[in-house]
This record gives C-alpha cells, sequence and structure tokens, in this order.
C-alpha cells in the first residue's frame, strides 16, 4: 500500500517516473495503464488512484498467470483477456483489499493456505474501502457511472491451495511461491529462477511501505526481508506491486539493511500522518506505529 501524492488532483498527475522507458499497450480501458516490461511479462497499473497498485500479468507458452487482481474499481477480466487468450489463474500477493478488488471476476484462483486470506475471501465492506474513494485519492472522471458511496470489494472462492516453496509451471516459465509474512501474515513473492525475475508484492516497493495495517508482523517482516536480500545475486529485475514498474536487485539489500537499522533504533524517524512515524531511506520508507521489531 501507499500513500497519496501531494499536489494536483489525481486527474491531472502526471505519470510516474519509471513508466516511460516502457512499452504502452492500448487496451479498451480508461482506468487502466498497461504496460509490456519485456516477453511475457506486462504491468495493469492503476494511476488514477492513490495506492498506484500494479497487478502482473505473466504468460508461458501453456497458460498465464494474474498476480493481484487490483483494487476492483474497474472490470480487470476484460482486459486480461484483451491481452492473452491463454488459460488465466489468478495469485495474490497478499489480500488486503487493494490487491484483490477483481478475485471475483475469475474462475480460477489460488490462495495461501492461511486463516488471514480466508477472512479476506469474504471480502471487504464499504467502510474499510471508503477512504480510498474521497476525491482526493482518485480520479473519478476516468470510471463514468462508478458510484463510490456503495463500493465494496467483493468475496471470491479459491479453487486450489499453495505454500511456500509450490511452484506453478506455466509452460516455458516456472514461478516459485515464496511466503514472506510481515506486511501481512498471507504475504509471497513469485520468483522465476532461470529469468531472475522477481516479483516482490508489498514486501518490497518504492515509496512509502505500510507496516501497521492489522495483521503486520514487523519480526517476521525483518526475516522476509532478510530472505529477499539473500536472493540478489540471482536476480536481474525487481517487479514490485506499486508505485514504479521495475526496482534494482541492490534495493532488496538496502531494505534489509534499513529495517535493520530500524531494529537497532538507529532509524531517523519524522512524524506522519494521523499519529504515525516514517523511517525514510533512499528511495523508500517504513510507514509504522513507533515501535520496531523486538531486538
Amino acid at each position: 500500500m501507499t500513500a497519496a501524492r501531494p499536489g494536483a488532483s489525481w486527474c491531472d498527475r502526471p505519470p510516474r517516473p519509471g513508466w516511460e522507458a516502457h512499452e504502452r499497450v492500448a487496451v479498451a480501458s480508461s482506468w487502466f495503464a498497461v504496460y509490456r516490461l519485456e516477453e511475457g511479462v506486462i504491468a495493469l497499473y492503476e494511476p488514477h488512484q492513490a495506492q498506484e497498485v500494479i497487478s502482473w500479468l505473466i504468460l508461458g507458452e501453456e497458460s498465464a498467470l494474474l498476480f493481484d487482481t487490483g483494487m476492483g474499481l474497474a472490470p480487470i477480466r476484460p482486459v486480461v483477456e484483451g491481452l492473452t487468450r491463454l488459460p488465466v489463474v489468478v495469485l495474490n500477493s497478499h489480500t488486503h483489499y487493494d490487491h484483490m478488488g477483481g478475485n471475483a471476476e475469475f474462475d480460477e484462483v489460488l490462495a495461501l493456505d492461511s486463516d488471514y486470506g480466508r477472512h479476506n475471501a469474504r471480502g471487504w465492506d464499504h467502510s474499510a474501502v471508503a477512504g480510498e474513494l474521497v476525491p482526493s485519492a482518485f480520479c473519478a472522471e476516468k470510471l463514468p457511472g462508478f458510484d463510490p458511496t456503495s463500493f465494496r470489494v467483493r468475496p471470491f472462492r479459491a479453487t486450489g491451495l499453495v505454500a511456500d516453496g509450490h511452484v506453478i509451471d506455466l509452460g516455458g516459465r516456472r514461478l516459485e511461491v515464496l511466503g514472506l509474512p510481515g506486511h501481512s501474515p498471507d504475504s509471497i513473492a513469485l520468483l522465476d529462477r532461470k529469468g531472475g525475475l522477481l516479483w516482490s508484492g508489498d514486501t518490497f516497493y518504492e515509496g512509502e511501505i505500510w507496516l501497521y495495517f492489522p495483521g503486520t508482523d514487523l519480526d517476521a517482516y525483518a526475516r522476509s526481508a532478510r530472505r529477499l536480500a539473500s536472493l540478489v545475486p540471482g536476480l536481474k529485475r525487481v517487479f514490485p506491486s506499486h508505485n514504479a514498474p521495475v526496482a534494482a536487485p541492490e534495493k532488496l539489500v538496502a531494505l534489509a539493511q534499513a529495517f535493520e537499522r530500524v531494529h537497532e533504533g538507529a532509524a531517523t524517524t519524522r512524524p506522519s500522518r494521523d499519529g504515525l512515524v516514517e523511517y525514510p531511506f533512499e528511495g523508500f520508507s517504513f510507514l509504522m506505529r513507533g515501535a520496531g521489531p523486538t531486538p
């Protein structure tokens, strides 16, 4: 999750730096901005809402995987079907409302075997997402006919379960599930070892990394950050789930080192909104309730 950028309204903001380097793909949707990052890797970006969610369509030779389904403010399945004719299965980086909003549109949804995920599969009520729909948080002009007063995230049914170490074979591309609890109990990443590609979910992205939402475990997050850093020698590119589309693998080392500084009480802080505390580092920060991990 991320926070709104200050300044002009969402309809007037220029694209976030980093997207201009990639091929824009024309789609029949005014809500999603779609980019091809490399062969078989397509980003479905929601630039008109404060979360700036990125859902990832990953193509193999025989099937495709949609890693997250966004906010659910606009249908995502027609966009996906316009991009591939392959059978598509959904898997969430975690089940916060901004990543599972379109799950109910799909027939095949994999899920981590998690009580937290099972609870969130019931959907999110309007009261939980209303703050994402205030005028300062999204561009309603991009969603003609949309009613922000009644929107809720619909429930979905998982058709299969995965666990840490599970491998999903798309045909010519194998994706390994990495369990990364911390940001949420059911946070995962996807690793293409052969291609050196990592989809990091919300464990890492450039911007404010939320570590205060119900279910966050700071000690688990520290372990997950170290796990990601250990992968860096085999990585070529990192694809986060918010804001900018690509990060250098070395950022994962910086992430683990930065959180260790928080752990040691050596990190600089500054006050943020709603009584939260921000720990700023180069390119990212941690937004927390003020207490670091257990020593």
